[in-house]
């Protein structure tokens, strides 16, 4: 059985980059919390994190 932990990361921003393999840098991230209460199912994903730079990015 795989071990599989939900943590809570956050953020002051979001920005596109080619120096990254994902494509995108967050600004001053951080662990925030462990999320206890969320499955691994329910996490956001890459494309999430495209579309939060669609909207917020620079």
């Amino acid at each position: 059985m795989k071990a599989e932990l939900v943590f809570e990361v956050a953020f002051e921003g979001i920005a596109a980059s080619g120096r990254h393999k994902s494509g995108i840098a967050l600004r001053f991230p951080r662990i925030n919390r462990w999320r206890q209460d969320k499955k691994v199912d329910e996490i956001n994903t890459l494309e999430d994190l495209r579309e939060m730079l669609k909207i917020y990015g620079g």
